[in-house]
């Protein structure tokens, strides 16, 4: 028999004592296989069954048929990783763990357990019912899953003073490749026996374990917010406030940038002026929290601060006011296919004092691919989004797309920064993976790779193995988080 005919059957053989195991999990109809094909990177590829587990254990069972099988096995929640980390790139079976939404919150510990499947958002609002606060804060939180926060260990706009997922992950459970249980930490804040595995799996896009449930650390619930938005004459203007406002001992819970580039697309597709008096501004949002007192002068520090920096400024004070000013920072995505219709997002980091230079890059590099180069994002920690958009049935216009990629993810490097803050490398970040990485830091995690899954069945493809986003036609469908 052929070695491909022996795979076919070892397939089939597999999917079938499957089906014996988990009556009713199993889903191969069209439907549900197109379902699991994709994630916010839009590229589809069908897997040959889906999953649905119910209970932990189940994802365990599907891994020991898996593993002695050698089946691919890709786990997603929402699928809404933009980099393609959510999508079985080799086939096989996809464990959906939207299912695992158990929520169990302890008040006295103030810790929370969360299934993998829990939503963000529902997790947060359970544990503000109770006064407590979970920071880290995606802006895919209405839809992105505890899971997947943590398989690319998640950040958000809060990350300048509350730090990302990993910062309040304190234990994991789930199942290795083979199908054997781990439970790495424990609900406790103090835990140094053995060696740190569980760091290992937070980021690790689910190439290293299937994670079906996490303790996470909770704080008491800041008492009152304030945000103001500030206008500039540039973006050097505007940054370089960000690292002077740090020096002068402002704590801000969240600091994003928009460049005038991303403020004509939001201005053009709400059609009103963000800032009449200031057109064309570069944009610094800011919001401070804790108790009254100390918003009251953080407040007043920030705002003698700004005299003579900004051009212009907006507050609020309330929450409803203040959802008016953060709808300008939501709206700048979904504006820039007014300019093209295919964008592409690098969620990029460089120190704090760079991000002036970055920026100056990005507009020197507009004008040499002659495509639009769109930034906002986490100045606050200099996690920034880079756009680059282009019309992706012009062939030229994709060329130069993918010349200005390479030449940006270079530039990052070069200033001491990261290819990926907070989405992952997935699919669509693996050609750069050795500008970042020595050849010895990438076979030391190949060496973790084939100790933890050495039939390499856990998420194959992503991360490590050359991947063109370039070669592959995107579908077009509507996701759930689409024009939100």
């Amino acid at each position: 028999m052929k070695p491909e005919s022996k795979a076919m059957a070892a397939s089939q053989t597999a999917l079938r004592a499957l089906r014996r195991k988990l009556p009713g999990r199993v889903l191969v109809d069209a439907e549900s296989c197109f379902d699991a094909s994709i994630d916010n990177l839009r590229l589809s590829f069908l897997p040959d069954a889906v999953v649905r587990v119910e209970t932990a254990a189940e994802v365990g069972t599907a891994l020991k048929l898996a593993y002695k099988y050698s089946i691919p096995v890709t786990a997603r929640g929402a699928g809404s990783s933009a980099t393609g980390s959510a999508v079985p790139l080799r086939g096989g079976w996809v464990l959906d763990l939207s299912l695992l939404t158990e929520i169990q919150i302890d008040t006295v510990s103030r810790l929370v357990t969360v299934g993998a499947g829990v939503v963000t958002a529902e997790m947060q609002a359970q544990v503000e019912a109770v006064g407590l606060f979970y920071p880290p804060d995606p802006s895919s939180k209405k839809y992105s899953t505890m899971g997947g926060n943590i398989a690319c260990n998640a950040g958000g706009l809060r990350c300048v003073k509350y730090g990302v997922t990993r910062d309040y992950v304190l234990g994991l459970e789930g199942f290795y490749a083979d199908g054997s249980p781990f439970k790495l930490g424990l609900a406790l804040k103090k835990y140094v026996s053995g060696l740190n595995i569980r760091d290992l799996l937070i980021g690790s896009e689910g190439t290293l374990g299937v994670m079906t449930s996490a303790t996470l650390k909770l704080i008491p619930k800041p008492e009152k917010r304030w945000t103001g938005m500030f206008a500039f004459k540039s973006e050097a203007a505007a940054l370089k406030t960000v690292a002077a406002l740090f020096e002068a001992g402002v704590n801000p819970s969240i600091l994003e940038f928009l460049d005038r580039q991303s403020v004509t697309c939001a201005e053009r597709y709400t059609g009103k002026s963000i800032f009449a008096d200031c057109p064309r501004s570069s944009i610094l949002l800011i919001e401070v929290d804790g108790r009254p007192a100390e918003v009251r002068e953080q407040r007043v520090r920030l705002l003698e601060f700004m005299e003579g920096r900004a051009l212009a400024h907006r507050e609020a004070r309330t929450d409803a006011k203040a959802e008016e000013l953060w709808k300008v920072r939501r709206t700048c995505s979904q504006s820039m296919f007014s300019i093209a219709d295919t964008k592409l997002n690098e969620d990029v980091v460089v120190p704090i004092q760079k991000q002036a230079e970055l920026i100056r890059y990005t507009i020197a590099l507009k004008k040499e691919i002659g495509l639009a180069t769109p930034t906002f994002g986490h100045a606050g920690d200099g996690n920034l989004h880079v756009h680059i958009m282009y019309n992706r049935s012009n062939p030229e216009d994709a060329v130069k797309a993918k010349a200005g990629i390479k030449k940006l993810m270079q530039k990052v490097v070069d200033l001491g920064g990261v290819i990926t803050g907070e989405h992952g490398v997935g699919l669509a970040k693996a050609p750069f993976l050795e500008m970042q990485h020595s050849k010895a830091e990438i076979a030391m995690m190949l060496a973790v790779k084939a100790a933890l899954d050495p039939k390499g069945i856990l998420n194959p493809g992503k991360i490590f193995e050359p991947f063109e986003v370039w070669d592959h036609e995107p579908v077009k469908v509507e996701l759930p988080w689409d024009h939100r």
